[in-house]
């Protein structure tokens, strides 16, 4: 295509078809093993996150290079093959456990906290591992070349033998989640427990870490050392806007860390110049924007239509309780039909404008809630008295609730109760009344703490300080 040249673009739709449909041997190799991966590092990543070790991953994937850099010296050495996978492989879990090490004995150690201790290890190490890739450089035998593919990922290389690697590593990473799920999870949301229950905290806070060690050094040929943390660290972030239920959040987590890998290989097929590695994480990076705007639990769409709900909802409440106290106030409330009010009267009992009054009302009145009689006169209907019966009930609940238990003044807690009573469920509701009283249950309004004084023509009533 015009304009997409530079990135490599397969022009031929027959390229274009087989890459799509996984019929090129080498295609089908890299997109089955970086799924793989991206399913076992979300597992793996959702306990880090949650246990508050994502930065730990970052630090260790850098921890890494040190190991694969002395692996090869070691191997060129003593006149063997430098390249060997299974000798880097092995240099690099060791570099990464000793970096481990590092982290907690710094931690525990000294009176820095875990981010220092991260930090110190991350930047140390990876710079230690750039200077020996200078001297790898130096070396009449040996070169970089081949090496910096470990630092920023190279999933075109993939072999068969590495996509069984990952298969195998990341479905024993993965057996082993589901094994200590139970654990793990009281070790996350609740560690002084665990301790006080005899679990060997510090035996499974260690596991955990190896977890992500290897699930790490598996993923290097792929995504390489530096964008490794993404794989750990954005798709159980991004399933996070999702869900709450933990279980659910582990499953979708390797879901979304599938999706992201398989799209970014397939990405990275159709468009040959685009790094592999990068690719994958920017399509993480894709995954986790469209978690956070449309997420169904804490996404920024979903929160903001929430809070949109509760508002119109708070003002519901507002007026059909304003309509039933004004009734009240008036002596009205008890004759067989609810008063007619003055609009001018419902001005006073709370700092509403006249267009936000009016809007309520013709939205209660679309509800059924109540009726016009009048330009200017409303009334609640028979549903729209019994809710308004049943919200002042809660309110006055929770008056009366502070007033004798929080010693809050009567002149004082109508707002005090105000800013609370919309949350109110019904067991609390329940304990308040069993709290109060068997004279306060549900089916009678309580009478009010606090005096509702009748408006007056230009001033408002005892509720219109609010």
């Amino acid at each position: 295509m015009i304009g997409l040249e530079w990135l490599g673009w397969l022009n031929s739709a027959d390229d274009f078809l087989r890459v799509l449909t996984l019929r090129d041997y080498n295609t089908r190799i890299v997109v089955i093993g970086t799924g793989l991966l991206g399913a076992a590092a979300g597992v793996i990543g959702s306990f880090a996150l949650l246990r508050k070790r994502a930065l730990l991953g970052d630090a260790l994937s850098h921890a890494m290079l040190p190991g694969i850099a002395v692996a090869y010296l070691l191997a060129t050495l003593w006149g063997g093959e430098g390249k060997s996978l299974p000798l880097l492989l092995l240099g690099a879990t060791t570099s990464g456990l000793i970096g481990t090490l590092c982290v907690l004995g710094i931690r525990h150690w000294t009176r820095l906290k875990e981010d220092a201790a991260l930090s110190i290890v991350l930047s140390v190490f990876f710079g230690l591992g750039v200077a020996l890739l200078g001297l790898i450089q130096q070396t009449p035998r040996g070169h970089a070349a081949g090496l910096e593919s470990f630092i920023f990922g190279k999933a075109s290389a993939l072999t068969a033998q590495d996509a069984w690697l990952i298969f195998w590593g990341g479905l024993g990473c993965v057996l082993l989640v589901a094994l200590l799920f139970k654990e793990w999870t009281l070790l996350c949301f609740d560690e002084t427990f665990a301790t006080s229950s005899g679990w060997p905290v510090v035996g499974l806070d260690w596991l955990l870490m190896l977890l992500i060690v290897l699930i790490s050094v598996i993923g290097l040929q792929a995504v390489g050392l530096v964008l490794m943390i993404a794989l750990l660290v954005i798709p159980p972030a991004a399933a996070r806007f999702w869900t709450d239920d933990l279980r659910r959040l582990v499953l979708l987590a390797g879901l979304l860390g599938c999706f992201s890998s398989l799209c970014g290989a397939i990405v990275s097929a159709l468009f040959p110049r685009l790094p592999s590695g990068a690719t994958i994480v920017l399509c993480a990076g894709a995954v986790f924007g469209l978690s956070l705007l449309f997420g169904t639990r804490r996404g920024v769409i979903f929160r903001a239509w929430e809070s949109w709900m509760l508002g119109r909802r708070i003002q519901r409440q507002h007026l059909l309780r304003a309509m039933f106290e004004l009734g009240e106030s008036t002596g009205q409330q008890a004759a067989p039909a609810p008063a007619a009010l003055e609009f001018s009267q419902l001005m006073s009992m709370r700092s509403w404008s006249s267009a936000a009054l009016q809007r309520e009302l013709t939205r209660a009145a679309a509800a059924g809630l109540v009726v016009r009689l009048s330009a200017k006169q409303w009334r609640l209907t028979a549903s729209g008295q019994q809710i308004a019966a049943r919200l002042v009930h809660q309110h006055r609940l929770w008056e009366l609730y502070l007033i004798t238990h929080a010693e809050v003044a009567p002149s004082r807690v109508d707002r005090d109760a105000d800013q609370i009573e919309h949350i109110l469920t019904p067991d609390m509701i329940a304990r308040l009344e069993r709290l109060l009283g068997e004279s306060q249950r549900a089916g009678s309004v309580p009478s009010s703490p606090h005096p509702i004084v009748p408006p007056v023509e230009g001033l408002g009533t005892g509720e219109a300080a609010r």
